[in-house]
């Protein structure tokens, strides 16, 4: 299982109430430090956050970044959170 496919899944799992779209920016940075543009290094999340949700914004910067230490200890490079 590829490394979006992974996180849609664990977010999926443990922030069901939000809307979520992954996507793979790691083909903008090939060519930066000898990087190839493979392997799912830079990756957006895209949240629809629901307004009636108890946890806010800070606090689910802080639940995706735990629950995807693994990747980050992994080959995770670069997150970005959008939450709109």
């Amino acid at each position: 299982m590829n490394r979006s496919k992974r996180i849609q899944e664990i977010l999926e799992k443990h922030i069901s109430n939000l809307g979520i779209q992954i996507v793979d920016n790691s083909y903008l940075h090939k060519g930066h430090n000898n990087f190839n543009g493979l392997g799912e290094t830079h990756i957006t999340i895209n949240l629809q956050f629901n307004p009636d949700s108890k946890i806010n914004r800070l606090d689910i910067h802080r639940k995706i970044n735990s629950l995807l230490k693994k990747e980050f200890d992994t080959g995770l490079h670069s997150l970005e959170i959008k939450i709109n």
